[in-house]
């Protein structure tokens, strides 16, 4: 899928000039691809006139930045101490059944992918998953498969 090139310019030239701004700048393009795609980058790299090369070590040193395409919906289960003591790694299996995917990976249509954290600061709700936004706490394998088909049937409208 082509990337709209305008729409990269535009996070460009709402920032000064300044290598300053580059992990902002990188956020933002997170945000709107929902990766930052190589031409983003090649662009921020002439944009502040740096070497390629220190930014791309920059979007691979923060693990909230990607260097590839992520699904439309983004499911992050915690495996903290509290959520790993309350059976996280289960719901990855559970995850992995259902949607064919392990830690990093993205369905085949492009609809969700799956990350493993150490922490997302819930641990009274532990497990806890995470879908775009939406926190599910107290998360149980018999709950698993409804909450991926309300974001399945959400796509399909």
């Amino acid at each position: 899928m082509p990337v709209n090139v305008d729409k990269i310019k535009k996070i460009l030239h709402s920032y000064p000039a300044d290598q300053h701004y580059s992990l902002a700048i990188m956020q933002d393009l997170q945000h709107e691809f929902q990766y930052i795609p190589r031409e983003g980058l090649e662009a921020l790299a002439d944009y502040l006139s740096v070497p390629l090369s220190s930014l791309y070590s920059m979007a691979t040193f923060y693990k909230a930045l990607s260097l590839k395409p992520k699904g439309k919906h983004i499911i992050k289960l915690c495996d903290g101490t509290a959520c790993h003591i309350r059976g996280s790694m289960t719901l990855v299996e559970g995850v992995t059944r259902v949607l064919g995917i392990s830690d990093g990976e993205t369905t085949e249509d492009g609809l969700f992918s799956l990350e493993l954290v150490n922490c997302l600061g819930s641990c009274a709700l532990a497990p806890v998953m995470v879908v775009d936004d939406t926190y599910y706490g107290k998360m149980t394998m018999e709950k698993l498969p409804g909450v991926i088909e309300s974001y399945r049937k959400e796509a399909d409208r």
